[in-house]
């Protein structure tokens, strides 16, 4: 009973900040979901009411909300893919014994992840001009013609994909690295004894035993990707012709430039049950796997 109460006692005040500080603006905004939270509301609550799942109707109603999770879907469906194979392609390169100088590499490719997404987005948004950026640049150079990157309406999400690629991977290789740390290397000796290769050794060693490591990493991927904002807010507005609007942008834009607050906090919810059944595909697919 003692060691009972002693656990509540260390564990009680982080509870209580969790509660204060998520659980009620949760439950708040599921509350808020419910009603037409406007900025007339603002001025007066008497002007609050309920309406039901009213906000939820219209908004699957509404084509600039299907466009804008089709552009969030094709974020994540290439985005995510891409962010691991770079991940995994670096923490292997990282891990090799042959490489050289693992210390600056290291640094090197975790770097982007700590600096600030919007300084690094406005340099990147310089690096893809059409005329005088370092990226079309290089095309010339090569005999390929200038691309416009963030006015292009088939571009510009490639482009935005491109930067959130670079910016995101090294924190996913951080894991991966300690995940094949952690892989014995007596299977590796065993498996070369009996003659396995070195893609024999990846396919048969490195990637099962890698398995509940690129599950957590996927989750992670997909629900960081999901959340897409910052990189369309910075370098294209949710232009050209809305070609980067993602449902987080669109979020933003009902309830911080229309100020209609309920339709945004319908908008999170539905975003997170999207996200909450792709993580169940996820780990049923993992588990189907295993089996």
């Amino acid at each position: 009973m003692n060691t009972q109460r002693a656990a509540w006692c260390f564990a009680g005040p982080a509870l209580l900040v969790i509660s204060v500080f998520f659980f009620m603006p949760v439950l708040v905004a599921l509350v808020m979901s419910l009603t037409d939270f406007d900025i007339y509301a603002l001025a007066d609550p008497r002007n609050l009411r309920f309406v039901g799942l009213r906000n939820y109707i219209e908004l699957l109603q509404t084509p600039l909300f299907w466009q804008a999770l089709g552009n969030t879907l094709y974020f994540v469906v290439v985005g995510v893919p891409l962010s691991i194979a770079a991940s995994l392609g670096a923490a292997l390169l990282l891990h090799s014994r042959f490489t050289w100088l693992k210390g600056l590499f290291r640094t090197a490719f975790f770097a982007p992840v700590v600096t600030s997404l919007v300084a690094v987005a406005v340099i990147w948004r310089y690096l893809l001009h059409t005329r005088y950026g370092m990226i079309n640049y290089g095309l010339q150079e090569l005999g390929l013609p200038a691309i416009d990157w963030l006015n292009d309406p088939h571009w510009s999400m490639p482009a935005i994909i491109l930067f959130a690629v670079w910016k995101n991977f090294g924190y996913n290789m951080i894991i991966f690295l300690a995940g094949l740390q952690s892989i014995p290397d007596d299977l590796y000796e065993a498996a070369g004894l009996d003659g396995a290769g070195t893609w024999q050794q990846f396919r048969f060693v490195t990637w099962p035993m890698l398995g509940p490591t690129l599950l957590m990493v996927s989750i992670l991927s997909m629900t960081g990707y999901f959340q897409l904002f910052a990189e369309p807010y910075v370098m294209t507005q949710g232009g050209p012709v809305q070609s980067t609007v993602s449902v987080l942008y669109f979020m933003y834009e009902q309830g911080f430039k229309w100020w209609n607050l309920g339709a945004a906090s319908a908008v999170a919810f539905v975003l997170f049950a999207i996200m909450f059944c792709v993580t169940l595909l996820q780990l049923r697919f993992a588990k189907g796997a295993e089996a």
